[in-house]
């Protein structure tokens, strides 16, 4: 056979494609994708995830002490006994400066500290140019756009870090590698701060810096907890967006993008970055197998995603699965690189009530506990993550996570364990409409919904076993009949309602009947109401009886095959924004400082069953 030089090339390129193809990466395999036409994308929600708002900013500087209102790019470690948050600020949009960066802690994950300011705003030299970007500064301040935000020691110190870049107008990038350097403090046991250090510069920063180099510091287990971390290649690898593009520290230089990663059993760990990239390492980050790609199957654009072992000993990945940046979702792996399901941890989007520069709608850029940094001694997955880049969240996530209801509901608050009683609910908890477990007037234990909130609700929801036949009974005390709301809503497996029950704000108890709402009785405030529903999915009717009278017969307003959820909701259901809304949201909301009456909703007992 005669010498076929094009064959030997495809010979060539089949053997590198298999190669390719033979390479361990991290992919999805699952059938489930998101409908962006929800905020939930009907997805099915995580049993007993609780997402709890740390941070809701208002121009009025009550609530926090800081009336900054683009808040974003959270991190999260546990140290101490205690959880660690920061979070980087600017007063209206991202890269409009001065910015800063903000800490506050929890001992629970629930009640968070009012922030304090860690790193504060760094004036840039009037007359600083950067290279190959037309301007230079004038009474301009750096802003702050790190992707690492904790280290603890070998010798068990904490370091919080941030990072001064320069942004010379709105649409120049801090994270170009010419920007002033990285700063580091240690949080002290007590809750104190040490002094603010330099832990490296960027190599274009010449002029005279604001703080010391750390190595001057007078610490020396300071210092060594620095080196250690200076010589961790899967720590620096998170600098490579803000570093210089040749930076010797960093190993994997390029576009690659908000560096997270998890370790497998045999030593290899599994790099992720934005846009679903992902390569493998065996040397712990000093090089990597093969250029970062896209993990097969996953769906994400250009928010974070996040990786880590969970307490279980499985895996998890937690992002946007979409082109949009919600819903937030998670998926599961036994092994680490096959991920089979597609899992809400939260999919909710609270109005942004400010506008601003880059300002994206929904739960975003989402981060865990590094490795290193911290187990809570839960077990529970803990996650942060900014909603519409203005306020700030975590959510905890039961392991191992479920989906499925093993048994009905039985849930009389007063009579379960402390602690436990929202084990098997959802909770959305705005601070200002917080969800919560507390004692009645009575004194016994009930579930509180509670909302003064005009731009978001309290929310918590019971997921049960299907059902095509359900009797569900409910007791439920509104405080007021003048003001607020309470949606009861029956649900599928994807969120979608068939029977809505409401307490108004008019005092009426009403039901969603097509197209217009059918008054079933009058309310009063402060008096219990004993709700028996009984329904049947396939013949589309249901029952309501309160405190023993049938109220009549009704129909399903819209067809379910099972019911799989009973929520219960302080305000209207939300469908803006959806895909066809434009981003960047320049305008703020009319009275966006205004607050509601208080209204408050005591659940003292949910109790299902199939028939």
């Amino acid at each position: 056979m005669a010498f076929n030089p094009f064959r030997l090339f495809l010979f060539g390129l089949t053997a590198v494609l298999g190669e390719i193809q033979a390479q361990d990466t991290i992919s999805y395999t699952g059938a489930t994708l998101v409908n962006v036409d929800y905020h939930h994308g009907q997805l099915n929600p995580v049993i007993g995830v609780h997402n709890v708002q740390t941070l809701r900013v208002s121009r009025d500087n009550k609530e926090t002490g800081y009336d900054w209102t683009y808040n974003h790019a959270p991190m999260l470690a546990y140290w101490n006994n205690t959880f660690y948050l920061n979070y980087l600020s600017n007063p209206v949009g991202e890269h409009i400066p001065p910015g800063q960066t903000l800490l506050q802690t929890s001992a629970d994950g629930n009640s968070w500290s009012k922030p304090k300011v860690i790193f504060p705003p760094y004036k840039i030299p009037d007359g600083t140019t950067k290279k190959d970007y037309p301007g230079e500064a004038k009474d301009l301040y750096a802003v702050m756009h790190q992707r690492m935000g904790f280290f603890v020691s070998k010798n068990n110190r904490l370091l919080t870090l941030g990072f001064y870049g320069i942004a010379l107008d709105a649409k120049d990038d801090p994270n170009d590698g010419n920007g002033i350097g990285r700063v580091v403090r240690e949080v002290y046991k007590n809750g104190t701060l040490g002094p603010i250090y330099f832990i490296r510069h960027n190599a274009s920063w010449k002029q005279k810096s604001e703080y010391p180099l750390y190595s001057t510091s007078m610490d020396k287990e300071f210092i060594a907890a620095c080196d250690e971390l200076l010589s961790n290649k899967l720590m620096t690898q998170q600098w490579v967006e803000e570093a210089d593009r040749n930076d010797p520290i960093v190993s994997l230089k390029g576009e690659y993008k908000a560096f997270s990663y998890y370790h497998l059993p045999d030593g290899r760990v599994v790099g992720l970055w934005k846009n679903a990239l992902t390569s493998v390492s065996t040397d712990n980050g000093k090089t990597w197998l093969y250029k970062p790609k896209r993990a097969p199957g996953f769906v994400n654009s250009n928010a974070k995603i996040w990786g880590q072992k969970t307490s279980d000993g499985k895996y998890a990945t937690v992002y946007n699965p979409s082109e949009f940046r919600w819903p937030l979702a998670l998926s599961v792996s036994d092994n680490g690189l096959d991920y089979k399901n597609l899992l809400l941890v939260n999919g909710e989007i609270t109005s942004m009530r400010y506008g601003g520069n880059y300002k994206s709608y929904g739960p975003q850029y989402v981060r865990g506990i590094e490795e290193g940094n911290g187990a809570p001694p839960d077990g529970k997955l803990w996650l942060t993550y900014s909603m519409n880049k203005e306020d700030i969240w975590v959510s905890s996530v039961p392991i191992p996570v479920k989906e499925k209801a093993e048994r009905h509901a039985n849930d009389n608050f007063a009579e379960m364990l402390d602690g436990k009683e929202l084990d098997s609910w959802n909770i959305y908890s705005p601070l200002l409409a917080c969800v919560k477990i507390e004692k009645s007037p009575e004194g016994e234990k009930v579930l509180s919904l509670q909302d003064s909130d005009p731009f978001d609700y309290a929310k918590s929801e019971r997921v049960i076993p299907a059902s095509k036949h359900l009797q569900a009974e409910i007791s439920v005390t509104p405080e007021q009949n003048s003001n607020g709301l309470l949606d009861i809503e029956f649900q599928d497996a994807k969120g979608a309602a068939g029977i809505r029950l409401s307490f108004d704000s008019t005092g009426v108890f009403r039901a969603k009947a097509g197209y217009r709402n059918k008054t079933l009785m009058r309310y009063e405030g402060n008096r219990e109401y004993k709700i028996v529903v009984k329904l049947n999915t396939e013949t589309r009717l249901y029952t309501v009886a309160v405190n023993g009278k049938n109220t009549g017969n009704n129909i399903l307003f819209a067809p379910l095959e099972s019911v799989e959820r009973i929520v219960f909701r302080t305000g209207d259901i939300r469908r803006f924004p959806n895909a066809d809304t434009p981003t960047d949201q320049m305008y703020d909301l009319k009275n966006a400082e205004k607050l509601d009456k208080k209204a408050r909703y005591r659940i003292r007992s949910l109790k299902t069953s199939s028939f």
